[in-house]
């Protein structure tokens, strides 16, 4: 299993965004979140099929942490299902990868 993971989480607005970003960040969970906006989204919700302007999120953190993040940005998040993605990061630099694992617990 990987160390290292990339998360994704879609929010309804960059304050939401920014507001679960700095909490993960200052709670040592993830090392890093970026922010973009804004993104399209299309997708089925309820039966109906939304089109909606979103924020993504991008974090950068550990494998061990997920379960964490997830708990935390699920009581942090307006959604009833929050986006909460992970992907593995297979390679990295060998400085940003401690880093990263320097600036989460």
């Amino acid at each position: 299993m990987p160390n290292h993971i990339v998360i994704y989480i879609t929010a309804g607005s960059i304050s939401e965004a920014k507001k679960i970003g700095r909490a993960l960040v200052e709670e040592k969970l993830v090392a890093c979140s970026n922010i973009i906006s804004p993104i399209r989204s299309i997708y089925s919700w309820q039966g109906k099929v939304c089109d909606d302007k979103e924020v993504l999120m991008i974090l950068k953190s550990r494998q061990k942490l997920f379960k964490q993040i997830v708990k935390r940005v699920e009581k942090l998040h307006s959604y009833d299902v929050p986006e909460i993605i992970a992907m593995p990061i297979i390679d990295g630099s060998r400085k940003y990868l401690s880093w990263l694992n320097e600036e989460t617990k």
